[in-house]
């Protein structure tokens, strides 16, 4: 949907849904943003809250009781979400203010009856919920319908893409190798199998690709792998290709979804010790398993680490799908440099040229997300998104920004680049500078091994930081190597605990957004690789390679805040934007570009 429901249709809703969880003898119910894949992209079947709320953001949580309904989420939607929400019917909160548990904690009374959807909470988030429930002698009770779906009689059917063969081409390695190497973990770990829901999971482990979420080519599947090497997998058999089978070789036994119940209990009484990761596997598989005997194993999903750290093919193609990006980039920041009357073109418009552009390159398969194409004030909403009733021409004298991405066979792109329309004012120029500043700091920097995001981010802050400033969400986020633009363990943030390793892949993107007025960011795609450089260290040391090509605007830069060595690092990545980039685009844009990456003195 682009349009939210207006607030009339906001409150009959909520009425509708009190109405039935009244007939389910609840006096409130939890709902999750999330689908029973734990997909960040939810497809259209399973956005709940977005019927519920109108709200169109990917983070979010809904609370509703007899007389309140409170919604929360983070940072990066507060605004988002005030004017699409903000109709009186829902408080609104921002969860580092108010968390879910904490609003739970003070409106519960006891023998409060709360109901929750199994299939759509983490076991852990489960978990955290009852132990502040507890003290209020309130319980969590698990419902066999969902009562949104009660309620919701035009719900759109779940998705049911074919799932087809991801070849070795772009993959490095063979199925066979990946799941030969999750066993041995395992039973260096004494773990006998592994309940995988994850689809980005499964997808990696087995090298298939499908299309069952929106802007990740992913498959929904639920699979048990074993410390042997054999893999159950559970996926709905009208899904399945042609020579699927063979590509998929010995040792890896399909099963329909209606098989998986059946196969947890098996696993259950086999009194295996069972892996599974409480921040992703849904309360009923967890569930299911320790009502049946079950010894479980928590810990991280098996798969998790070695999907992120990309082998060298990944790696080489996540390099040629950024050159192909950048050349449609490039193209589409020279076409809009040339505009005559930036002011007839729209913000709808500006992105569907991109989108143009990018799909005249290899391998493309689509955007890795809904594209922001911000103009002015606009770009102040960390995930704007442009719709037919929001939709305004570019601005001038204002900034511009885009942040969009793309899935290719061998690779995904995310890429932020925010330009000057017309003339920028001081405190813009001041504004792009220290956060360009920050982007350098992050992209330059060396570290030790052992060295996690969180241990980072802060470079990327500093500049905002001496002149008391910031921005509400992290700085930079793991990507998959095409599966999805948002990948963890991996990140760069204040609460990042994974050490970062050779062949991660992650977002550098700081970011100022002044509510009302404007938003600048600046994101790059890098990889982490071992810097041999460096002489005689005393332990093994890190860095990034930049991944992302293309220029930034020069033109809100101002050169006297940058130091040496950061118009240095400039300089040098310009003249590698102009070098990879000029053999792939035309006569006219290589003049653009050549003007876009001239050095800053």
């Amino acid at each position: 949907m682009d349009r939210f429901p207006p607030a009339a249709d906001a409150s009959s809703r909520l009425q509708l849904l009190r109405q039935e969880l009244k007939a389910q003898g609840l006096d409130a119910f939890l709902v999750s943003m999330a689908d029973e894949f734990r997909s960040e992209y939810v497809p259209p079947s399973a956005r709940r809250i977005q019927f519920l709320t109108g709200f169109t953001g990917s983070a979010g949580f809904l609370i509703v009781t007899g007389g309140k309904a409170a919604f929360f989420t983070d940072g990066r939607y507060t605004l988002q979400a005030s004017q699409q929400i903000g109709d009186g019917a829902f408080g609104l909160f921002d969860s580092a203010d108010r968390t879910p548990s904490a609003w739970l904690e003070e409106n519960a009374w006891p023998g409060m009856k709360i109901g929750f959807d199994p299939w759509l909470h983490t076991a852990a988030e489960i978990e955290n919920f009852q132990k502040t429930l507890a003290k209020k002698d309130a319980a969590l009770v698990p419902v066999e319908r969902n009562p949104v779906d009660a309620v919701w009689t035009d719900r759109p059917t779940p998705p049911l893409a074919k799932i087809f063969a991801h070849e070795g081409l772009f993959a490095g390695k063979p199925s066979a190798e990946k799941r030969l190497e999750i066993a041995k973990d395992l039973m260096k770990s004494g773990v006998n199998a592994a309940v995988l829901t994850d689809p980005a999971s499964i997808a990696w482990l087995l090298n298939v690709r499908g299309g069952d979420a929106p802007h990740a080519p992913l498959p929904f599947s639920y699979a048990i792998v074993r410390n042997d090497a054999t893999v159950e997998w559970f996926a709905d058999r009208q899904k399945l290709t042609d020579g699927l089978e063979t590509h998929l070789g010995n040792g890896v036994f399909r099963h329909g979804m209606e098989d998986f119940p059946e196969a947890l209990r098996r696993l259950a009484e086999s009194r295996s010790l069972v892996r599974i990761d409480t921040s992703v596997t849904p309360f009923r598989i967890a569930d299911a398993l320790e009502k049946a005997g079950a010894s479980i194993d928590r810990g991280l999903d098996p798969c998790a680490l070695p999907k992120a750290c990309k082998n060298l093919v990944e790696l080489d193609g996540m390099r040629a799908a950024h050159r192909r990006d950048g050349a449609a980039l490039v193209k589409f920041l020279a076409w809009l440099d040339r505009l005559d009357d930036p002011a007839s073109v729209t913000e709808v418009q500006a992105g569907e040229k991109l989108a143009a552009l990018r799909a005249e390159g290899a391998h493309y398969r689509g955007p890795s997300f809904d594209t922001i194409a911000a103009a002015g004030s606009h770009g102040a909403i960390v995930h704007y998104r442009a719709t037919r009733l929001s939709d305004r021409p570019l601005e001038a004298d204002s900034l511009f920004l885009i942040d969009s991405g793309a899935q290719y066979l061998d690779g995904t792109t995310d890429v932020t680049r925010t330009v000057v329309i017309g003339k920028p004012s001081a405190e813009m120029i001041d504004r792009y500078t220290r956060v360009l500043k920050g982007h350098i700091a992050l992209a330059s920097v060396r570290f030790p091994e052992g060295t996690t995001g969180a241990d980072l981010d802060a470079l990327a802050r500093q500049f905002l930081w001496e002149a008391g400033l910031d921005y509400n969400h992290g700085t930079g986020h793991g990507v998959g190597s095409y599966l999805g633009v948002h990948e963890g363990p991996q990140s760069l943030s204040r609460r990042s605990t994974t050490p970062l390793k050779p062949g991660m892949v992650l977002s550098n993107e700081p970011g100022f957004y002044k509510e009302g007025s404007y938003g600048i960011r600046l994101e790059n795609l890098q990889a982490v690789v071992e810097r041999l450089e460096i002489g005689a260290p005393e332990r093994k040391m890190l860095g990034f390679e930049t991944l992302t090509l293309a220029p930034f605007d020069r033109r809100p830069i101002d050169p006297a805040m940058l130091t040496g060595s950061e118009r240095a690092w400039l300089n040098a990545y310009h003249a590698r934007v102009f070098e990879a980039i000029r053999p792939l685009v035309d006569e006219k844009t290589v003049s653009w570009l050549k003007s876009a990456t001239r050095e800053v003195y």
